[in-house]
């Protein structure tokens, strides 16, 4: 019974943990690292270096090529273009 009550509380330690979200996202392709007290916090959605480092400007801060980006999404639509036209009769 002893065993059953430790693994019973010992499981409950561990569901209770907070758990760490993913640093970086897929979808862009630079993220900036702010640097404050008390911890760090990530933000995603720059597009390019230079725009990173303009609103990193100043700040207690690095940006970074995210090296969890997935690439652009894939249009996966058919082209217009690539439609075979059937001749007249």
């Amino acid at each position: 019974m002893r065993s059953l009550i430790l693994a019973v509380a010992a499981l409950g330690i561990v569901a209770s943990a907070p758990a760490n979200a993913q640093k970086y996202d897929s979808t862009s392709p630079v993220c900036k690292t702010n640097y404050r007290w008390g911890g760090e916090d990530t933000d995603r959605g720059y597009t390019s270096l230079e725009q990173c480092r303009a609103s990193a400007s100043g700040l207690a801060a690095m940006c970074i090529n995210n090296p969890y980006y997935a690439g652009a999404p894939i249009d996966r639509r058919p082209s217009q273009s690539g439609r075979r036209r059937h001749p007249a009769y």
